[in-house]
């Protein structure tokens, strides 16, 4: 795995706020070295605005992020990935696409901050405790020694790192 940047595909059910979150941040984090997409097995069709606000105040473009499925990257078109990431609990449960290619994977779940709806004040704290979570198994991930690690040694980092 070197040369080129590495393709890493984020899932999660709804891809409206977790995955395009951690999508956008391993965008921003692993530049030159990765090149991040999300998607959904069940897209809502729009970004959580919460998510759009939270990456706004971060300095992270958000024009044209949007809520897609994961059959974008199942096609003869779709761009060949590296890695695939689930960050939600639902779609590590479901049956997934059969990637060629044979991408690592690993679960990195994280609490649907889209599920606090208390107030405002509380969904905004959600979103920002997902982000800072995501944010952290992002910047180890992009520490990795990539061209060092065997491909049992990498999957164990990325078992790990779905543990931080």
């Amino acid at each position: 795995m070197s040369g080129l940047a590495h393709s890493v595909l984020i899932l999660c059910t709804g891809n409206s706020a977790r995955s395009i979150l951690a999508e956008c941040t391993l965008n921003r984090l692993g530049q030159g070295k990765f090149r991040a997409f999300s998607a959904g097995s069940q897209p809502t069709g729009t970004v959580n605005p919460f998510a759009l606000d939270l990456l706004a105040s971060e300095g992270y473009p958000v024009a044209g992020l949007r809520s897609k499925s994961w059959d974008e990257f199942v096609g003869p078109d779709a761009p060949a990935l590296d890695f695939i990431f689930t960050v939600c609990g639902n779609a590590a449960d479901e049956v997934c696409p059969v990637w060629p290619g044979h991408p690592a994977t690993a679960h990195w779940g994280v609490p649907d901050p889209a599920a606090v709806t208390e107030s405002d004040e509380a969904a905004h704290a959600a979103f920002r405790q997902a982000y800072l979570t995501l944010k952290n198994r992002i910047e180890h991930f992009v520490a990795l020694p990539l061209d060092q690690l065997s491909s049992s040694e990498l999957q164990q980092h990325l078992q790990d790192i779905g543990q931080l």
